[in-house]
């Protein structure tokens, strides 16, 4: 270690202790530390992003994939969950499509609704179980789940159960319901009173209410006619649920929490909609492989361009706000006629991985698109080259990961900074080892070594240095040292 004395004017007397051994770092910036921990991040907002130097954030366009030759089920309203050994898509049937509420009612159009299932080993090829359960003509595979529930069948969202201790009995709960309309009051006094349902299964199949009363109230709606779905969120503690309201004359999305899926707090208006804009659906969910990011891919419904439709990216974090980085469609109507038909366009609830690089994202008609994973938002450097520099961070790990893509051309370094920008011994640019290529997950390494744990803990920047390239995630990982008493690397 070693001590310098300056004079500083005429009273100050500055301190400088260097060490040889390590870094030290300014507690300037500390207080302003994004704290990542290990956990995976996104660009879909500006949490991390610092400076931008010729490089942009780029929304990602899903690519349609060809059918399949047994077409997927569809219907409005839909869910795709992943459980340990399946896929089960959820969704919406009629028992006789003729009937609709402008021909013959609310009622008796509510009462022709059912919640219908189908099952899948890859989220690509999808099977009709017969599930003994409820029997109509209409319907002969029998993969009805849910039959003759008023109003429930119209938008019956389900959802894994991730809260540790949940009841086995438990493990799948669902929301669904409607409110009425002011129009619609005789209906409602023969047949009870609107709302938000819960209903809850052991196993996703067999289900029964969790009680008689609508557990969010048929006032906070208007009129919960879209999905409105929850979940239990470990970023946040509680139960969050998503459900479809009118803003000041606009269909919007709205927000409330439970500790118990029964008593709800006072909900919130999310904060979500361009002027004069429409947004059908919220379809708002934890994003997997990064649970404290939630990703939306709700609906907008041009109402005077014959409702219609198309699909656009908002992430949140919780509170009453969506980010919203880009106002452009992230799916488009496409080419086809079918497609700018009236509400064509809805996408499921559920993102999910179907391929080691992909991931699925579930449309109306059967359609399905991909992404790489994480692939919706990067960073994007041009041939020329530019910088991209994070906000003041402060992580837990030993190893820096990125999911990344360059062209065959391009390259992408990175350097860690202190907090005042100033690159920390060992990992300056200089030293990072060129990288090129296109992985998921690719461990950072400078001078061939990859070990970043004695930086955990303090005030850092990251700043990368790209051309031709896009820059997707990234984590700080922690991986076992090679001799340590952790189990051997892998």
């Amino acid at each position: 270690m070693n001590l310098h004395l300056f004079i500083h004017g005429r009273s100050r007397l500055l301190l400088v202790i260097s060490f040889t051994a390590g870094v030290l770092f300014s507690a300037e910036g500390a207080d302003d530390a994004v704290a990542i921990g290990s956990r995976r991040e996104l660009f879909v907002d500006r949490l991390l992003v610092g400076e931008l130097k010729n490089t942009v954030l780029k929304l990602h366009e899903p690519q349609l994939m060809p059918p399949v030759p047994q077409p997927r089920p569809h219907g409005h309203y839909a869910t795709v969950l992943r459980a340990p050994d399946k896929f089960q898509f959820y969704y919406r049937g009629d028992k006789d499509p003729k009937v609709t509420w402008k021909t013959q009612g609310i009622e008796a159009y509510h009462d022709g609704e059912v919640t219908l299932y189908a099952e899948s080993v890859d989220g690509i090829h999808w099977t009709l179980p017969k599930l003994g359960l409820h029997e109509h003509p209409a319907f002969p595979e029998g993969n009805i789940i849910l039959m003759n529930e008023f109003m429930v069948n119209h938008n019956f969202t389900p959802f894994i159960d991730t809260r540790p201790g949940v009841p086995a009995e438990q493990k799948y709960k669902a929301l669904g319901g409607l409110a009425y309309q002011s129009h619609q009051q005789a209906v409602r006094e023969k047949r009870g009173v609107g709302g938000l349902k819960a209903f809850v299964s052991p196993d996703g199949i067999h289900w029964k209410k969790l009680r008689e009363e609508p557990v969010i109230p048929e006032a906070w709606g208007k009129y919960f006619d879209s999905q409105n779905y929850a979940f239990w969120s470990e970023a946040e503690q509680c139960y969050v649920c998503y459900f479809r309201r009118f803003i000041g004359g606009l269909r919007g999305i709205a927000r409330t929490t439970s500790q118990d899926f029964i008593h709800w707090t006072p909900f919130v208006e999310m904060k979500a909609n361009l002027p004069g804009e429409h947004l059908y659906t919220a379809c708002t969910q934890p994003y997997f492989r990064a649970p404290h990011l939630y990703l939306a891919l709700p609906t907008r419904f041009m109402e005077k361009r014959g409702a219609a439709t198309d699909i656009l990216f908002m992430s949140t974090r919780g509170g009453e706000t969506y980010d919203r980085l880009f106002t452009q469609s992230l799916i488009r109507p496409g080419l086809s006629k079918e497609g700018w038909a009236n509400r064509a366009n809805y996408a499921a609830i559920g993102i999910h991985q179907t391929g080691d690089t992909e991931l699925s994202l579930f449309l109306t008609n059967g359609r399905r698109y991909t992404l790489r994973l994480d692939g919706f938002v990067s960073v994007n450097a041009p041939l020329e080259g530019g910088e991209f520099i994070t906000k003041p961070l402060t992580f837990d790990g030993n190893e820096l990961t990125i999911n990344y893509a360059t062209s065959a051309a391009g390259q992408m370094q990175v350097e860690i900074q202190d907090a005042q920008g100033k690159p920390v011994p060992g990992f300056s640019l200089d030293a990072c080892d060129p990288i090129y290529g296109d992985h998921i997950d690719r461990v950072v390494t400078w001078k061939k070594e990859r070990d970043v744990g004695r930086l955990k803990g303090t005030v850092i920047k990251l700043r990368f240095v790209m051309s031709d390239a896009d820059l997707f995630a990234v984590k700080f990982q922690e991986t076992p040292v090679p001799g340590s008493s952790n189990t051997t690397l892998k």
